[in-house]
């Protein structure tokens, strides 16, 4: 079975990962297994250009082949934001609940709809082989929290043709539309092409 470390310390984002490709032969371990992994300064002004960042510089430290991701959400009518820096948006270290509550105060005065969509660049590594994909799930932002199984901006988002939230899907359905499911489905398809897996 191969090894590839996810390059993420956030537990919501491995969780995901690590179910989309249970049936997979492959084993994903994340840095919460690797206590003294580095932390990657995320200051591309991409999401691919931060992903690719990730993945080259923890692989360059572990020596194991790597995937990782940047994703996050991008607000119409706030010109993209919060974008690159949706983990932080309302400063760094701040809650998930303190870059809902800016989000949703930013948006006070502009009519409803509020489109946006989640974003995930996915990058593979391995000293060798880059390789990349993209995925996206369109939707609107609502201005209350509904749900409690995702994370991040997940209870503020409606996807599109759905009536409850991400955070209000149980993750099987939540993982059949997801950016991130998009995102590493197109990644890890591209690996059995190169014959990787």
């Amino acid at each position: 079975m191969k090894q590839i470390v996810f390059a993420s310390k956030n537990r919501g984002k491995t969780a995901e990962v690590k179910y989309l490709f249970e049936k997979e032969n492959v084993e994903i371990v994340s840095l919460l297994d690797f206590e003294d992994a580095p932390d990657v300064i995320e200051d591309g002004k991409t999401f691919e250009e931060n992903a690719r960042k990730k993945a080259i510089e923890i692989y360059d430290y572990l020596k194991i082949p790597v995937i990782a991701d940047d994703s996050g959400l991008t607000v119409a009518q706030l010109n993209g934001e919060p974008g690159v820096y949706s983990a932080r948006y309302a400063g760094e270290h701040c809650s998930y609940d303190d870059n809902n509550s800016k989000l949703i105060n930013a948006l006070i005065n502009f009519e409803k709809p509020h489109y946006a969509k989640f974003v995930c660049a996915a990058v593979y590594y391995d000293g060798n082989l880059l390789i990349e994909a993209f995925g996206e799930v369109k939707g609107t932002i609502i201005e209350e929290l509904r749900g409690d199984k995702g994370f991040g901006y997940d209870p503020l988002f409606l996807p599109d043709g759905m009536n409850k939230t991400l955070a209000e899907l149980d993750i099987e359905v939540k993982n059949k539309i997801s950016h991130r499911y998009k995102a590493f489905s197109e990644l890890f398809l591209r690996l059995e092409k190169e014959q990787m897996l």
